[in-house]
């Protein structure tokens, strides 16, 4: 029972990082559920498509977020939210690294899985929101092999220069990418400050360190 409830919530996860290196240049005023449909659908065909990214090339899937992702993603946030207080402390340049060691730590922990995501269907829930709404979660259903996998993803909308709708957290089986990775670092934050957490990061990020997708 546990083994399959790791592999529902792994191919939810993979599905959904693959999702955020499939994201093309669209319209600001794109509904937040039309939105999410258009990006599965694109990540799904990334996944068929792809052999470096079905191969968990990790460059390859870096390069990608690095080119497609950032105008859809609000990333700062994430990171944030997911270093928790330490974070307003932080000067410009540990919360660059922060960034840059997280989004990394986060394609090498699902890259390897990638080649398992075949085969698969997905069906966007209908959104219930409000047109004055600034934050909105999408929820979708991956099918596979195995039992459905529930995909949510929590957006906001952003004004001026880059507007449109932008994903800051995702849920998968009811556990939210930003709370799982916030108790994670917060140990690290609380015993070695801002740059030890940064250190932690880098280790576990160095190609060939099997840790890097362990808590």
């Amino acid at each position: 029972m546990k083994r399959r409830l790791l592999n529902q919530w792994l191919l939810g996860m993979l599905t959904s990082v693959t999702l955020l290196v499939a994201l093309p240049v669209q319209a600001a005023d794109e509904a937040p559920d039309v939105l999410i449909n258009r990006l599965t659908k694109d990540a799904l065909d990334t996944i068929q498509a792809d052999k470096a990214v079905q191969a968990g090339d990790v460059g390859r899937i870096i390069a990608l977020m690095d080119e497609k992702v950032m105008p859809y993603l609000n990333f700062q946030r994430m990171t944030a939210s997911a270093v928790g207080p330490g974070w307003r402390q932080a000067t410009p340049e540990q919360r660059s690294r922060l960034e840059g060691e997280f989004k990394t730590l986060l394609v090498r922990t699902y890259a390897g899985a990638m080649s398992q995501a075949k085969n698969l269907s997905f069906q966007v829930k209908p959104l219930r929101s409000a047109p004055e709404d600034k934050e909105v979660i999408v929820r979708t259903v991956i099918t596979g092999r195995g039992d459905p996998v529930q995909l949510d993803y929590r957006l906001e909308k952003t004004p001026g220069v880059g507007a449109g709708w932008k994903i800051f957290n995702l849920n998968v089986l009811g556990v939210w990418l930003v709370e799982t990775y916030r108790s994670q670092f917060a140990q690290e934050v609380n015993a070695k400050g801002i740059d030890g957490l940064i250190t932690v990061l880098t280790e576990r990020n160095k190609p060939g360190n099997t840790k890097a997708g362990k808590g």
